[in-house]
């Protein structure tokens, strides 16, 4: 990845706390357990998955950074939302938890050397990944995961009556 490219990414990447909390900040907490047709997860177990998904992910980039050439875990996300009962989990705690794990991740990668950034592990869905592959996916995670909870938000106002 070109840096400037990699520079860009990582603005996106620390920013990502501010931007989903901002994004909530639009939503009723009404429409956060409304389940649109189209779309498996309300906004609330959106919330809990990106705090799990940020704790995976916090976990495959130390592994780039310490233990180059090994093997990361994938996980059914569905599968998680369904056992671990995502609708009953605290979003708050979520959210905080997420700013904590990015925070951190966020502080570490901005300090690696650029041999770093090559480093590769091996993800039994995705392949070989460089800790730049890495970050195109974890920069990218929380804006795909705002414009879902926007559908959900614009369905809900759209058909639940008071929506609006």
């Amino acid at each position: 990845m070109q840096a400037t490219t990699r520079a860009d990414k990582l603005k996106i990447y620390g920013a990502a706390h501010t931007e989903l909390v901002a994004a909530l900040a639009g939503i009723p907490r009404e429409a956060w357990h409304y389940r649109a047709p189209f779309d498996p997860w309300t906004i609330h177990e959106i919330v809990v998955h990106i705090a799990d998904s940020e704790a995976n992910s916090y976990i495959r980039c130390r592994r780039l950074i310490a233990e180059p050439g090994s093997s990361v875990m994938a996980y059914d996300e569905n599968g998680w939302a369904s056992a671990l009962d995502y609708a009953s989990q605290s979003p708050g705690d979520a959210l905080e938890l997420f700013r904590l794990l990015r925070g951190n991740t966020y502080k570490l990668v901005l300090t690696l050397p650029e041999s770093a950034w090559a480093n590769t592990v091996y993800h039994p869905e995705n392949g070989i990944m460089t800790l730049d592959d890495w970050l195109e996916v974890y920069a990218n995670h929380v804006r795909d995961h705002v414009e879902q909870m926007r559908r959900i938000h614009d369905h809900w106002r759209q058909t639940v009556p008071g929506g609006a």
